[in-house]
């Protein structure tokens, strides 16, 4: 049997590599997913933009904060970028908003099938993949300043005498905190305002909503404006964690909509849920437990290899394979929404 010291070495191994980078990875997918499902829900179509979109707010955040840096602006241990994120929400909400007048609208007006506006989305999400890289370039940009850590691994040794530390990133903990705060103000939102009531009246039975007095052009426009929201934080958030870099957020497109049929697509509380399968699959899969397993295992029976079920150069593949199997076997997904 292993000794207490070496359980809690593991559990803190797994902490470290696993669970923490699990939760501040789903924050930021869940949060991605929310503007997709809600997207869906309200305007009935997959936004192929989305990715993009996150990535065209994270770049008006990189170009506040250097800005901003430059004139010597700081909130001191937390990143500038958080000053910047109200700049880049309404840049964002400008630019969905010119694409649902000059693109959206118009096969909305024609009546034209969800596949269709799919299909325009994916034009949108090359041009502004295009405008993106034509401001900033297409290179890793890192932009975040302040404290790096909250907790070092270092410090957390000496104070518990355990062979491993965990460390806590300053963006990991924003990541969590500003999730809970978006997840309830929308909630709150969507279920005690009179607008959030029309919206979800008007997902749910659009005739019935008209004739009840809704006004389809404000949902569309408060839609859009909430989505532009969603995506610049996921973005800003995502960027602070890793590093800006437009190609990454088209990669994150394919987990953002696995963790929103997953959960159920149409269905906030699943987009939610969602992203945190979708993150701590990915890093559960592609973690190398050698190292766990040595603190467990018997003295002489630790494992030579690396004990690791999938490379991270294949972690999207968890996405796509957990997003087949769902399709499969529970299209509604875990909490039941629309039929893709």
């Amino acid at each position: 049997m292993p000794e207490t010291t070496d359980i809690l070495n593991a559990l803190v191994l797994f902490g470290n590599f696993v669970f923490m980078p699990a939760l501040s990875y789903g924050s930021q997918l869940a949060l991605g997913a929310l503007g997709v499902t809600l997207l869906f829900g309200i305007l009935r179509f997959a936004n192929f933009a989305h990715g993009d979109t996150m990535a065209f707010g994270a770049m008006v955040a990189v170009l506040v904060t250097w800005w901003l840096q430059s004139l010597g602006v700081s909130l001191g241990p937390l990143p500038t970028a958080l000053l910047a994120l109200p700049v880049a929400i309404l840049a964002t909400s400008l630019l969905v908003l010119l694409f649902d007048k000059y693109v959206y609208r118009y096969y909305r007006k024609q009546k034209s099938p969800p596949v269709m506006l799919a299909i325009v989305s994916v034009g949108v999400m090359f041009m502004t993949n295009a405008i993106v890289r034509f401001i900033i370039g297409p290179d890793d940009q890192r932009f975040s300043d302040g404290q790096k850590f909250l907790v070092r691994a270092r410090d957390f040794k000496e104070a518990t005498g355990l062979n491993e530390g965990i460390a806590i990133k300053t963006s990991s903990v924003i990541t969590i905190v500003v999730t809970v705060v978006v997840v309830v103000a929308l909630f709150w939102f969507l279920n005690r305002s009179k607008t959030g009531k029309a919206m979800r009246a008007f997902s749910d039975n659009e005739d019935l909503a008209l004739l009840s007095g809704v006004n389809p052009d404000r949902i569309v426009l408060i839609t859009w404006l909430i989505t532009a929201a969603l995506a610049t934080i996921a973005g800003v958030l995502y960027g602070l964690d890793k590093s800006f870099k437009p190609f990454t957020y088209f990669q994150m497109l394919l987990p953002i909509f696995a963790a929103a049929i997953v959960g159920g697509i149409g269905q906030p509380v699943g987009a939610i849920l969602g992203g945190y399968i979708i993150a701590f699959s990915e890093l559960a899969v592609t973690y190398a437990y050698k190292k766990f397993f040595r603190y467990l295992l018997p003295e002489g029976s630790e494992p030579d290899s690396l004990v690791q079920l999938l490379s991270t150069d294949y972690k999207f593949a968890v996405s796509f394979i957990i997003l087949v199997v769902v399709l499969l076997v529970r299209p509604t997904g875990i909490v039941k929404g629309k039929v893709i």
